[in-house]
C-alpha cells in the first residue's frame, strides 16, 4: 500500500530519520495523548467543563467496563487497559486524517501491542497466584493434564496472533478501500467510507480492548 503523500513520511526524510512511517505515526499520537492529558489535567475544578468534563466521561467509561468484565480486581490494572484502548482508537481515527496513516495498520505496531497482552497475562497470573498458576494450563482432570497442557499452551500462542491480525486485517483493509476510493472519486463518494471508518475504529479499539480484559482476567481467576 502506497499512500500518495504522508506528511510524517515527508519529515522523517528531510530530518534523515529512519525508522518507518508506523513508527512515527506512533509516536505522533502518544505526543496528542500526552497534550490531551496535559491539558485535561490543567486547573482541575471541582465542577468540571470542558475537555476535563469529556475525559472523566471517558474515564468513567473505562472503569465502568473494567468492573463489568475483570470485576473490582481488574481496576489495578486500569492504566494498562486505558492506554491501550486510547492509542488503539487514536491511532484509528488517524486514518481519517489526509496526509496521515494509522499506526494499527502495521502489522509491527499491532504486534508489539498484542505481545504486551501476552506478557502481561501471565506475568499476571504468576503474580497473583505464584507457581500454583501452572494449574491454569492443566485443566481439571488429572490423567488429561498433559493433553490439555499441549492445548492451552497452542491456545494460548494464538492470542496475540489473533488480535495482532484481526486488527491489522480490518485497518489495512479500510485504508486499501478509502484510497481506492479516493482515487476513483476524490470528492464526495469517500465520505460515506469516512464515517464507516469512525465505526471500524471504535469497533475495533472495543473488540482489542475487551479481549485484553478478558484474558488479564482469566489469569487473575483461581484454577478449577
Amino acid at each position: 500500500m502506497v499512500h500518495p503523500f504522508l506528511f510524517l513520511k515527508w519529515l522523517e526524510e528531510k530530518l534523515h530519520i529512519h525508522v518507518g512511517e508506523h513508527v512515527m505515526y506512533a509516536w505522533f499520537v502518544m505526543l496528542v495523548l500526552i497534550l490531551l492529558a496535559f491539558l485535561a489535567s490543567r486547573g482541575l475544578k471541582r465542577v468540571p467543563t470542558g475537555l476535563q468534563n469529556f475525559m472523566e466521561v471517558v474515564v468513567t467509561g473505562i472503569e465502568n467496563l473494567i468492573v463489568e468484565t475483570m470485576g473490582p480486581k481488574g481496576l489495578a490494572y486500569f492504566p494498562l487497559i486505558a492506554s491501550f484502548a486510547l492509542f488503539i482508537l487514536v491511532s484509528n481515527l488517524v486514518a481519517l486524517v489526509p496526509g496521515f496513516y494509522p499506526p494499527t495498520a502495521n502489522l509491527n505496531t499491532n504486534l508489539a501491542l498484542a505481545l504486551t497482552v501476552f506478557a502481561m497475562t501471565h506475568i499476571v497470573g504468576f503474580k497473583e497466584h505464584g507457581i500454583a498458576y501452572v494449574k491454569h494450563f492443566m485443566g481439571p482432570v488429572l490423567a488429561l493434564a498433559p493433553l490439555i497442557f499441549i492445548i492451552e499452551i497452542i491456545g494460548h500462542i494464538a492470542r496475540p496472533i489473533s488480535l495482532t491480525l484481526r486488527l491489522f486485517g480490518n485497518m489495512y483493509g479500510h485504508e486499501i478501500v478509502l484510497m481506492i476510493f479516493l482515487a476513483l472519486v476524490p470528492l464526495l463518494l469517500p465520505v460515506p467510507m469516512m464515517v464507516m471508518g469512525v465505526l471500524v475504529a471504535f469497533i475495533q479499539t472495543f473488540v482489542f480492548t475487551l479481549l485484553a480484559m478478558i484474558y488479564i482476567a482469566g489469569a487473575l481467576e483461581e484454577a478449577h
